[in-house]
C-alpha cells in the first residue's frame, strides 16, 4: 500500500533533497507540501503534478497524509509536529530548535494519540556515530568541549546535533567542569555551557554541517570530528526512518535509537 507523504519545508534546500528522495522511493507518494511563502505550482518544486501546496496549517484538510516530514524552522516546528500528531500523521522531524519541554510534550501527546514517529537532530550517519563515540569516550575523558560549524543561514545555535552530543556526554560522566576559575575578558568568548560542557558555534559561508568534540587528558587529547559536505548525506537516515515508520509506536528521539 502506498504511503502518502506531506513535506513541510519542501521549498528549502533540505526540503528539496527530501522531495527527490521520496520521488524515487517505491510505495511512497508526495501528496502535499507546506511552506509559508511558496507559490502553488508543484512542478516548480519537483513535486508530483497532483500534489497540493499549503501556506499555513489551517489550510490543510483532514486525512491528507500518512507521514509528515518536517525540515522547516525552529519557530514553526513545534506547532507543525503537534498538528501532525493530533491529526494522526506520523512525524519525521529533522528541524532543530525544539527545547526539552516541547519534546516531552510532543512525546506525551504522541503516546496519548497512539502515533509513532521520530525526532532527530541529525540524519547523517557520521553525525550519529560521532555522538555514540563521544558518549563512550566521556567515561574516560571528562574534560571536553564541542565546536560545531554550520552555514551562515542556520537559524539556531547551538546546533541540535551539538546539544544532543553534550547531553549524551553528560549522561556518561560524573558532574564535571573544566577550568572552573577562568576569567572572560570578552563576554561569551568561552561559548555556551551545558552542564560544564562548553559549546562553540561557528556560522560561515562555505560550510554545510561539521562538528568536533575535543577531549583533553593528562598528556594526551582525543578529537572526534564529522563533516557533512553535501545535504544529500542526510538522506540515508531519512530513508531508514521512512522504511521503518510502521514499526514505530511512539515518538522516538534520536536516529541512533532505531538503527
Amino acid at each position: 500500500m502506498t504511503k502518502k507523504v506531506l513535506i513541510a519545508g519542501f521549498a528549502g534546500a533540505m526540503g528539496q533533497k527530501v522531495v527527490n528522495l521520496v520521488n524515487n522511493m517505491a510505495d511512497f507518494e508526495i501528496v502535499a507540501g507546506l511552506s509559508p511563502h511558496a507559490n502553488h505550482d508543484p512542478e516548480e518544486y519537483h513535486l508530483p503534478e497532483s500534489a497540493q501546496i499549503f501556506n499555513q496549517l489551517s489550510d490543510i484538510p483532514e486525512n491528507i497524509a500518512d507521514i509528515w516530514i518536517d525540515f522547516t524552522t525552529p519557530n514553526a516546528v513545534y506547532e507543525n509536529v503537534k498538528y501532525a500528531i493530533l491529526h494522526h500523521i506520523s512525524p519525521i522531524v529533522g528541524t532543530t530548535g525544539l527545547n526539552d519541554k516541547q519534546v516531552t510534550e510532543l512525546k506525551n501527546l504522541a503516546k496519548k494519540e497512539k502515533v509513532g514517529g521520530l525526532i532527530a537532530s541529525n540524519f547523517g550517519m557520521s553525525a550519529v556515530l560521532l555522538m555514540k563515540f563521544a558518549k563512550e569516550a566521556a567515561k574516560y575523558f571528562p574534560d571536553v568541549e564541542i565546536i560545531e560549524m554550520h552555514h551562515a543561514d542556520k537559524k539556531d545555535a547551538p546546533s541540535g546535533t551539538a546539544l544532543s552530543t553534550a547531553k549524551l556526554i553528560a549522561e556518561n560522566r560524573l558532574k564535571h567542569e573544566s577550568a572552573p576559575n577562568e576569567v572572560e575578558s570578552l563576554a561569551h568568548v568561552r561559548g555556551g555551557d551545558y552542564e560544564g560542557i562548553k559549546i562553540h558555534s561557528v556560522r560561515l559561508p562555505g560550510y554545510i554541517a561539521h562538528e568536533q568534540v575535543l577531549f583533553g587528558g593528562n598528556g594526551e587529547a582525543l578529537t572526534i570530528r564529522q563533516d557533512s559536505f553535501d545535504r544529500e548525506s542526510f538522506m540515508s537516515g531519512v530513508k531508514v526512518v521512512l522504511e521503518k515508520i510502521d514499526s514505530l509506536h511512539e515518538l522516538i528521539v534520536g536516529l541512533e535509537n532505531i538503527l
